[in-house]
């Protein structure tokens, strides 16, 4: 298992996603699924840059395993408590001028990704996604 742990700013995402490429394409992880993983990390880590800490700053720890056909990438913050799992998922069947603002991200990475966990311990946001191949 791999880390990364830096200030968690938009303009950081450069950095993040370096990191998880070297790992995934250190274990020849198929194009397609690297993509997928890119745009759920991503859209993981900008959420929690935008949201986690409100106007201050914080710290973002990115975590790796990619083995066996497998990539298991955890995201921890100590923002502010927030499980998107819980988030309902937008109604796609509504044109985009129907449609509620925000969620689209989460409800990507949720049908993108093999697995989504969440769990809040000690202060921290923990989020686990699981990508097979």
């Amino acid at each position: 298992m791999k880390e990364i742990n830096l200030e968690a700013k938009v303009e950081n995402l450069d950095k993040v996603l370096a990191f998880i490429d070297a790992e995934l394409e250190a274990v020849d992880c198929p194009m397609k699924h690297q993509m997928q993983i890119d745009v759920a990390v991503e859209e993981l880590f900008v959420n929690i840059a935008n949201y986690a800490y409100g106007d201050k700053t914080g710290n973002a720890t990115i975590e790796i395993e990619a083995k066996d056909g497998q990539a298991t990438v955890t995201f921890t913050d100590e923002g502010v408590q927030y499980d998107p799992l819980k988030k309902e998922d937008p109604d796609v069947t509504l044109s985009a001028e129907e449609r509620q603002i925000g969620g689209l991200g989460i409800f990507i990475v949720k049908k993108s990704m093999d697995e989504m966990k969440y769990r809040y311990e000690d202060g921290k946001n923990i989020l686990t996604i699981v990508s097979y191949w």
